[in-house]
């Protein structure tokens, strides 16, 4: 089973970090779709399926906590999940996204192997 991904980040450094780092694990890639921000983000959702969404929080346009909070409002991509990648470092924001559907959180800067363990614990995948 090949695995589709979108990375949503208004870095393009980041988003081939993120790439590179999806390339070294062992998952069988589908697609890798890119989004510059929360609304781009949420447009690929709508037109394409995606197994495991990894955003930022801190964009312009729209942000990752209004994509996920917009995410948490649709009954067709409620159940999608969520690793977010970001340097926010306000607890009260990451505690607010608690349930709907993040399933982890890692600090930039990161290490690859932590990236890759989360992605593949996100994706039940060991």
């Amino acid at each position: 089973m090949a695995f589709t991904f979108l990375i949503v980040d208004d870095s393009a450094t980041t988003r081939r970090i993120i790439k590179k780092v999806l390339g070294l694990t062992e998952l069988s890639l589908g697609n890798l779709y890119e989004a510059s921000n929360g609304a781009e983000g949420l447009a690929k959702l709508r037109e394409s399926w995606i197994d495991l969404v990894l955003a930022d929080l801190n964009m312009p346009v729209m942000n990752g906590i209004e994509m996920i909070n917009a995410m948490a409002q649709d009954s067709l991509l409620k159940s999608v999940p969520v690793v977010v990648v970001s340097s926010e470092g306000n607890q009260r924001v990451i505690d607010s996204l608690t349930g709907k559907g993040i399933r982890e959180i890692i600090r930039k800067p990161f290490q690859p192997a932590i990236l890759r363990k989360v992605i593949e614990n996100a994706l039940n995948v060991q």
